[in-house]
């Protein structure tokens, strides 16, 4: 089911892989680009609240997507934890406080699996937050990202609005971020076998021992989601939305580096961490909504490497 195409729909992100992908998403579907409003990050600090508030008066959208963040692996998250905290918290809480000032009818936020306890359940339900510690290595993330859930899930307790949240596992695509050391994992081997194989490199070196288990999402699958769950007229405050089947990380090196072509060594670093042993969402709830992912982990690979060889040569590859 498409968005009404009366709706004028604000897209906080949309430079990003998932804001995008949802832009992508909703023209494809008919929205008519003149329904969409977007404000690229040298037009609007999100972490400025009087200055997103100033611009939610003033545009008044029927729909906000959230899908805004500061983000990063295991190594940025570890160098600069107090600025995923703090900058990610001001997303949240100028975007929710700042829609509902402005009496903005409907706001979705992106959350995050690395809400979920590091030793929840396998796989892991909606209702196993807050239930046990977090993984330490990207606590402050998981933490703003909880609150900006919580916020959603408050103020339409309190308020009426219908704010809710989607909980994506990892995701990957188009427009990712190639940054080599504070990128996320396929994006990070996607760019380090593409130069090991241009450098003939005899082997690659891997952090960890391989052996965590992770689910992977396309980003223009999550954006599917996205709206699928803005169609319903009455979604759960929070919800995950993910594949349901996962890979070790030494199986998705494997993959990666068979899509790149590079075919030296994969040597593991256990002196590295692993991070959480395994981080796979329980999809039960979102597929009973009738919604399931289209893209194999295979094609999608494909897809972002091209997107990133492309980029490459093009000179507008993300490296933040």
């Amino acid at each position: 089911m498409n968005l009404p195409t009366t709706w004028k729909i604000y897209v906080a992100g949309h430079q990003g892989m998932v804001g995008s992908a949802l832009v992508r998403a909703l023209i494809e579907r008919g929205h008519p680009a003149d329904g969409l409003v977007l404000r690229p990050r040298p037009q609007l600090d999100l972490t400025d609240a009087a200055a997103v508030q100033a611009f939610l008066d003033a545009e008044k959208p029927d729909l906000i997507l959230v899908a805004a963040a500061r983000v990063g692996g295991i190594h940025a998250n570890s160098t600069y934890p107090a600025e995923f905290l703090r900058q990610n918290l001001a997303i949240a809480l100028n975007l929710v406080h700042g829609a509902y000032r402005a009496r903005v009818p409907r706001l979705l936020y992106l959350g995050s699996s690395c809400i979920y306890p590091r030793l929840a359940p396998q796989p892991m339900p909606e209702d196993c937050l807050l239930s046990s510690a977090l993984e330490p290595t990207n606590e402050p993330y998981a933490i703003a990202k909880i609150s900006g859930l919580k916020l959603c899930q408050y103020y339409r307790k309190q308020y009426g609005v219908l704010f809710h949240s989607a909980m994506p596992t990892n995701l990957y695509g188009r427009a990712d971020n190639y940054h080599p050391k504070n990128s996320h994992v396929i994006p990070a081997l996607l760019r380090r076998f593409h130069e090991a194989r241009a450098a003939h490199a005899p082997e690659v070196v891997l952090w960890g021992t391989g052996n965590p288990r992770r689910e992977f999402l396309h980003a223009d699958d999550c954006a599917d989601a996205i709206l699928h769950l803005c169609s319903l007229p009455n979604p759960p405050d929070w919800i995950n939305v993910g594949t349901g089947t996962d890979v070790t990380v030494r199986e998705l090196a494997e993959l990666v580096a068979e899509t790149v072509g590079y075919q030296g060594d994969l040597v593991q670093d256990v002196t590295k961490p692993d991070g959480s042993p395994r981080k796979l969402l329980d999809t039960t709830r979102l597929r009973a909504t009738g919604w399931a992912p289209k893209i194999s982990l295979r094609d999608g690979l494909r897809d972002a490497y091209a997107d990133f060889c492309a980029r490459l040569k093009a000179g507008t590859l993300r490296d933040e």
